[in-house]
């Protein structure tokens, strides 16, 4: 490759960059190039010994590399959503939610979630009955509603009663912040 600083080099450890050179990087990126910042930056985010300012910044940049992923993704959309939604919802969990941000608020993770099925639950429930006799298309989408719903468990307790949370939910303590 190149010596452009915005290619990445053959050997080069990107989990040794900077967020700001990281981020200079996405922007350039493509392809592979972007799966791997992404998760360079959300194992940054992981990462406990960090301020829970600076995880939530390498947070956001993995957001970023992730959605950019959308630019050049045929048919992936349900993949990087899914990424998406997992990744937003451990930051809610684990350093706390942030109603000023809609990354981090669990009332758009909710309505970003819904927006993004292709199926009401009564519609998927109904499919899942017989889901053996469904083309295999079907099935596939269906999957794809499992994976896409994977994290609503854990964000239903930090809703109010509504139309994304029935009432008789009871709403958990919220997850820890560390």
């Amino acid at each position: 490759m190149s010596s452009d600083g915005h290619q990445e080099e053959p050997g080069r450890d990107l989990s040794t960059w900077t967020l700001d050179r990281l981020q200079t990087f996405i922007h350039d990126a493509r392809g592979q190039q972007l799966g791997t910042a992404r998760v360079v930056a959300q194992g940054q985010a992981y990462n406990s010994s960090r301020p829970r300012e600076a995880r939530r910044q390498w947070a956001k940049l993995s957001l970023l590399a992730n959605g950019r992923m959308l630019d050049n993704a045929e048919g992936r959309s349900a993949r990087v959503a899914q990424q998406d939604f997992m990744l937003r919802m451990w930051v809610i969990d684990r350093l706390g939610p942030d109603n000023t941000d809609p990354d981090w608020s669990p009332e758009a993770l909710a309505s970003d979630t819904l927006n993004t099925l292709t199926f009401t639950p009564a519609q998927a429930a109904g499919l899942a009955e017989h889901w053996r006799d469904l083309p295999i298309e079907q099935i596939r989408e269906l999957r794809w509603h499992k994976s896409l719903t994977a994290h609503l468990e854990s964000l239903a307790g930090y809703l109010a009663p509504g139309p994304v949370r029935p009432p008789w939910r009871r709403a958990s303590g919220a997850g820890s912040a560390s």
